[in-house]
């Protein structure tokens, strides 16, 4: 197997392995379990979820509006995706 030494030094470095065998390994699992979060986060996408009113739902002291959660996080995953 032809592995590029330069990437695979920076994948060491960034998953605190020592070996080439123990970091393709981590890097495997890894994309692995991202795809799995990937296809969790599209199944809870497709729940329709209405936070209208949620400030006054909590009580002690009144809650949060959290009406742009969804929002948010569909904008943080995108900004994480790009990075």
């Amino acid at each position: 197997m032809d592995i590029d030494e330069e990437l695979l030094a920076g994948a060491q470095r960034e998953l605190h392995t020592d070996t080439k065998v123990a970091t393709l390994n981590e890097a495997l699992r890894l994309a692995a379990e991202r795809a799995k979060v990937r296809e969790a986060i599209a199944e809870l996408d497709s729940v329709e979820l209405d936070l209208s009113g949620s400030e006054r739902s909590f009580r002690f002291n009144g809650g949060r509006d959290l009406g742009g959660l969804a929002e948010r996080a569909r904008r943080e995953a995108a900004e994480a995706e790009e990075s």
